[in-house]
């Protein structure tokens, strides 16, 4: 017959082929493992993309996905996956481990078909099979995977966490620096002999504030609200003080004392409480450094009879370089001086500027020398002003109170007159480090904002893990069990029962053994059975035709 021949079915080759495919691939998964062998390949896929993910993004900002994804819902997703791999693997080699079950040695009881069957759906049925074997069968660890197995979702969302930190924006903070300092009025022009009304602002402010914030008060721009900046340099006021109360000279009468005084410096007479400060040169501690503002000594007494109440101070103030820290809080800067450089040679005259040359490792600048200078016209000013205002004298008694100046005033009043300098240096700091010179760069800094990052907390991951692979141990074991004992590979197939069952008679003697599930489905399928009421009250599945 030839091709061409119409009496030849053009399909039935194509066909037949087809029906071949399909067999062979139902007999494959019907009589081998290769469902459960897909089913525990891709839980361990489906637990290895979740670690891959975790790995990728664990301690990165969050991820600029699509807004319907998240790494939740993908962990979630694929959760819900491994779960019902894990869950179909298991429940199939349960099932096989009630044939292993009743081919040991010793006959088992009819219901612990009903077990095994029950274990393999659900915890609830797990659990009778687990306390019903005690851990005397493989199918234990089986029944227990399916227990745990419940909290596999819950623990794979404790994985990940959202928190917060702080990285640096886009923008870029400033703070005020110095290089120059020359007295200018409002017009901006030079004072030949004052004080500028700033800086005398200043002044006063660091004498009169009593919480010493001056600190605080340095310009700045920071638009996040929190801000850093590291090691940069500026012109600054430096100061130095001495406790010399030591060196009091107390001349008493029966314990009771009239006049205190220094030597070569001020002195007290009288009763009541009393300052005297004048400008001195008397500790040695400060002959090194070079007082290009002032150098002062205050004798303060709060009761002069009491000779426990005298205290004596000198202090030693100067232009000097300072390498600083400053940070931005929630709007409120804070700056720390970390160290500072003066130059102890350099003196201003009326001729001349005071000029500054620290070296280049402290200014953080390699390759530059960076010059810092004071117009001897400001610096002579600021030297006059502040020697008129700190030298003078007040006190109080039943009388009244009178002091030469209102700082004079201050620094008796002040609990600790080191700090109230210092807090005095730092006020005039600011205004020197304010004024606009044309010449210095603000210092810059970085700018922090809050940014949500994924957080992963690898120690939840342990038990999805564990979970995973006891599952698959599990699995490798019923197989290699199945193989030793020479077990057909019936797993959850009722059929099995029906075929091999001693109450039914299914097979006719001119068929061939029927063993496989394959078998088994193809026979099914040209028998017909039914479920009748017996005579005796009970129920009976009987083949059709019998």
């Amino acid at each position: 017959m030839g091709e061409d021949d119409p009496s030849v079915p053009l399909l039935s080759s194509a066909s037949s082929k087809g029906t071949s495919v399909a067999s062979s691939a139902t007999k494959l998964l019907a009589d081998w493992w290769l469902w459960e062998a897909i089913e525990a390949s891709t839980s361990i896929f489906a637990l290895s993309i979740i670690a891959v993910i975790l790995f990728i993004y664990d301690g990165s900002a969050l991820p600029d996905w699509p807004s319907v994804f998240t790494i939740n819902s993908v962990i979630s997703l694929l959760s819900a996956i491994g779960k019902l791999c894990v869950m179909a693997a298991v429940g199939s080699a349960i099932n096989q481990c009630k044939w292993l079950w009743y081919r040991q040695a010793k006959s088992r009881r009819l219901r612990d078909l009903q077990l095994f069957d029950d274990a393999s759906r659900g915890p609830w049925g797990a659990i009778q099979l687990l306390i019903s074997l005690r851990a005397r069968h493989l199918a234990f660890l089986g029944a227990l995977v399916v227990v745990l197995v419940n909290f596999f979702d819950p623990f794979l969302q404790q994985v990940v966490a959202y928190e917060s930190r702080s990285v640096p924006s886009d923008q870029t903070p400033t703070i005020v620096r110095s290089q120059v300092y020359t007295a200018r009025s409002e017009e901006g022009l030079p004072l030949p002999s004052l004080v500028d009304l700033s800086m005398k602002a200043a002044i006063y402010n660091g004498v009169f504030d009593f919480n010493e914030n001056a600190e605080t008060g340095v310009a700045h721009t920071c638009s996040t609200g929190r801000c850093s900046w590291q090691g940069f340099s500026s012109l600054a006021v430096c100061s130095r003080c001495v406790n010399l109360t030591s060196y009091v000279d107390k001349h008493c009468t029966n314990h009771k004392c009239y006049a205190l005084s220094l030597p070569d410096g001020p002195s007290l007479t009288g009763l009541g409480g009393q300052i005297n400060s004048s400008v001195t040169n008397i500790s040695s501690e400060l002959h090194e450094i070079e007082p290009s503002i002032l150098r002062f000594t205050s004798l303060i007494s709060r009761e002069i009879s009491d000779p426990g109440s005298a205290s004596a101070v000198e202090c030693s103030m100067f232009y000097c370089i300072g390498k600083y820290v400053a940070t931005v809080k929630e709007g409120l800067v804070k700056q720390r001086m970390l160290a500072s450089w003066r130059n102890d040679s350099a003196r201003h005259s009326d001729s001349s500027d005071l000029i500054l040359r620290p070296p280049n490792s402290f200014t953080n600048r390699a390759n530059q020398t960076v010059t810092f200078n004071v117009s001897h016209i400001a610096a002579a000013a600021i030297n006059d002003f502040m020697t008129r205002k700190f030298t003078g004298a007040g006190g109080i008694n039943n009388s009244g109170s009178i002091f030469s100046s209102d700082i004079v005033q201050a620094l008796y009043d002040t609990s600790n007159l080191t700090k109230r300098i210092n807090n005095l240096a730092a006020s005039m700091t600011n205004n020197i480090r304010q004024q606009d010179d044309h010449v210095s760069d603000p210092a810059q800094g970085i700018a922090w904002t809050n940014e949500t990052y994924v957080h992963v907390r690898w120690a939840w991951f342990a038990f999805p893990t564990t979970l995973i692979l006891i599952s698959s141990s599990f699995l490798v074991g019923v197989i290699l069990e199945t193989s030793y004992r020479d077990v057909m590979i019936w797993k959850s197939s009722t059929l099995a029962l029906l075929f091999h069952g001693r109450g039914l008679d299914l097979s006719s003697p001119s068929d061939q053994p029927v063993k496989r599930l394959s078998s088994m489905s193809t026979k099914a399928s040209s028998i017909k059975a039914e479920l009748l009421e017996t005579s005796e009250g009970g129920w009976r599945l009987v083949q059709e035709g019998q």
